[in-house]
């Protein structure tokens, strides 16, 4: 009988990495007041992440100027065009 991880994992089985790897922790606080902003905007919104778009992006941009995350087009990271120009865009395609 064989037993599994020292915690009942199966020791036969590679974990699998997350699907964006890991980033490094802002331990020089070189974004600190952008997740401040962020943060602040979240408590005074009620917890609306939609409310606070702009400071999630401007945090976002930071990471990524610090290379504190890898650079990637913001619109991969859901923040492509409001819907409503994209619906716009689309009916004159029609």
């Amino acid at each position: 009988m064989r037993a599994g991880g020292a915690f009942g994992g199966n020791r036969g089985l590679r974990p699998v990495p997350p699907e964006k790897g890991i980033f490094p922790l802002d331990h020089l606080h070189e974004c600190d007041l952008e997740k401040k902003e962020y943060l602040n905007c979240l408590k005074t919104s009620g917890h609306q992440s939609e409310n606070c778009r702009q400071f999630s992006k401007k945090y976002l941009q930071c990471r990524m100027e610090k290379n504190l995350m890898a650079k990637q087009d913001l619109s991969e990271l859901g923040f492509g065009k409001p819907s409503g120009v994209e619906a716009s865009v689309g009916n004159e395609l029609s």
